[in-house]
């Protein structure tokens, strides 16, 4: 008869609980106690050891793209991407050797997302002559079209220090400055997590944010407290799943390897 482990691992489970009822309620001077030391410590560890279910496999070849990711953009075209404005339509950002420039309006995704892990790419220009501040390798990207992190050109740049690369904006400041100088090529790793909201349209969940910058972790799972808002405090209103969006902030910043991974 062939070996059943996840029979022998239930039928373990039951002796144990059979054994701590029989030490808690059935001990008498006839019938001395049992203990779980009278089961084998190897049968007792596996009562905690799950099987199922088994985690799907996906493939992380060193340095590329992960097997189950959405391609954004991979240097060839923009394909996965319209025009932000109502009227949609094919993108006008040009695209030359594998990398991605800013054009005029924004841009956002084909497909509409909700949690997902994103990686992103991007270049702030290196002619800085007469910009600072916010005038400096400005562009954003807007999760659902509303919560944005920053893109910006931090390095010796002052700023507020909600607007700087690596923010949540005019949320929550990055908690360090990772930021690398103007013409190096950056790296954003992001975990966003949607809000959910009740049939009334209240906020059931928050939204949640973790941000790496060049491989530092800037954003620890904040917890944004509404829509981005240049002007006034963050408010939530209800909504689904939306496009990601880029931001066109007259800025040269350009862009390369972006995927998605819905979580």
């Amino acid at each position: 008869m062939a070996f059943n482990r996840k029979s022998y691992v239930l039928g373990a489970a039951l002796m144990v609980s059979a054994l701590s009822s029989v030490t808690a309620f059935a001990q008498t001077p006839e019938a001395p106690a049992l203990t779980l030391k009278d089961v084998p410590r190897g049968v007792q560890a596996e009562v905690t050891e799950f099987w199922e279910p088994v985690p799907v496999s996906v493939a992380t070849p060193e340095g590329g793209v992960p097997s189950d990711a959405i391609i954004l953009f991979d240097g060839n075209n923009t394909d996965a991407w319209v025009k932000a404005a109502a009227e949609g339509g094919a993108v006008d950002w040009p695209v030359a050797d594998g990398i991605w420039s800013i054009g005029k309006r924004d841009v956002v995704t084909a497909e509409n997302f909700c949690d997902v892990q994103m990686h992103i790419e991007w270049r702030s220009p290196t002619d800085i002559a007469g910009f600072d501040s916010q005038n400096r390798g400005n562009s954003g990207i807007k999760f659902q079209n509303r919560y944005e992190v920053q893109i910006l050109d931090s390095f010796d740049n002052p700023t507020y220090v909600q607007g700087q690369a690596g923010s949540v904006y005019k949320q929550y400041a990055p908690l360090v400055n990772a930021s690398r100088a103007p013409g190096e090529w950056q790296t954003y790793d992001i975990v966003f997590e949607a809000p959910i909201f009740s049939e009334n349209g209240s906020v059931r969940k928050p939204a949640y944010i973790t941000v790496f910058h060049n491989g530092v972790l800037v954003q620890n799972h904040v917890q944004l407290t509404g829509t981005t808002s240049y002007v006034g405090s963050p408010t939530y209103s209800a909504h689904g799943c939306e496009p990601i969006r880029l931001q066109d902030h007259n800025s040269d910043v350009t862009f390369r390897n972006i995927w998605v991974r819905p979580l």
